[in-house]
């Protein structure tokens, strides 16, 4: 059962209608005195242009929306559908485990990598588990040894970034989560392997940074990177979350701008409609992606690596 946005009214109105047609067409058919299948699949054909037109013209805030969908994939869909023989490994070493940032070994292809990325959860239940997919710092500091262990057995990291920021309570300021996320992100600059990030969802803030400073950012069509989400852009300036979609298009939050403005290096398409209408198709053309920009990066020496990293980051803004 599909979950329909604000947006997508009309879109829900016409499934609702086939649907009805369809139950009509069964009872129907018993009797054996109606056939409406005619007009069943002008409706889906009806429904399924109106799907297309209204994703080809998604504005910034829509597109925020759609990255936040219940039922986009994130990283535990990815695992299932991209990768195999995924091996967990938790806990920081220093304080305990984080269920917000999962990160272990793992397969894509024939390829050993070390994965890390944020879990958001699927229900109620899972989302608290998993803290909505706001790492607190010993998340990152996971992150952190993960990646460093990466380094000395020269796997290449792989990381799936989908949070609206890190977790900002008053423990994990206790915890110092402003030091945790930038040893993390120095750690992401300091790899001797090749690293590719990929924003499956939302990219928010420093939470985000911290595990996609790499020298390949990769980007879902509709997911949303940006520094702040629209709704506290929107208080700040304008004290009201009223005017987030208003924050949404002035912050440049899509992959489209962000493509053009150099802050990531490419985009894979979605299924028509969102992530969430295929999450198998979607991590299919993922793990292809991203197996694409390891192929290119094998073989580059850890000091190029390097270099690509500072050199991206240095242009952005120039």
């Amino acid at each position: 059962m599909i979950s329909y946005l604000e947006f997508e009214k009309p879109i829900a109105a016409l499934d609702a209608r086939i649907a009805e047609l369809r139950d009509t067409a069964e009872a129907a058919n018993i009797a054996g005195d109606l056939d409406i299948a005619a007009e069943v699949a002008k409706l889906e054909a009806k429904s399924a242009e109106l799907l297309a037109q209204t994703y080809r013209g998604l504005t910034p805030w829509q597109k925020t929306q759609v990255a936040r969908h219940p039922a986009r994939p994130h990283f535990r869909d990815y695992v299932a559908h991209t990768f195999s023989d995924f091996m967990p490994l938790g806990g920081d070493r220093c304080f305990g485990e984080d269920e917000a940032i999962i990160g272990g070994l793992a397969r894509l292809g024939d390829r050993r990598v070390m994965l890390i990325g944020h879990e958001k959860g699927n229900d109620t239940q899972s989302r608290i588990r998993h803290n909505f997919g706001m790492g607190k710092p010993e998340g990152y500091r996971k992150a952190v040894r993960l990646m460093e262990m990466a380094s000395r057995f020269g796997l290449p990291v792989v990381t799936l970034v989908d949070t609206s920021g890190a977790f900002p309570g008053v423990e994990a300021e206790e915890r110092g989560q402003a030091e945790a996320i930038a040893r993390s992100t120095e750690a992401c600059l300091a790899l001797g392997v090749p690293m590719v990030a990929s924003i499956v969802g939302e990219g928010g803030s420093g939470g985000a940074v911290a595990l996609a400073s790499a020298e390949r950012v990769l980007m879902l069509e509709h997911a949303v990177y940006s520094v702040i989400s629209p709704e506290g852009c929107a208080s700040i300036l304008w004290r009201t979350a009223e005017k987030a979609a208003d924050a949404a298009e002035a912050m440049k939050v899509t992959a489209q701008d962000l493509l053009q403005l150099g802050v990531i290096d490419s985009i894979v398409a979605e299924p028509m409609g969102g992530a969430h209408r295929n999450p198998a198709a979607t991590a299919a053309a993922l793990g292809k992606a991203i197996s694409e920009e390891l192929d290119a990066l094998a073989g580059k020496n850890p000091q190029a690596l390097r270099t690509m990293r500072e050199d991206r980051f240095l242009r952005i803004g120039a």
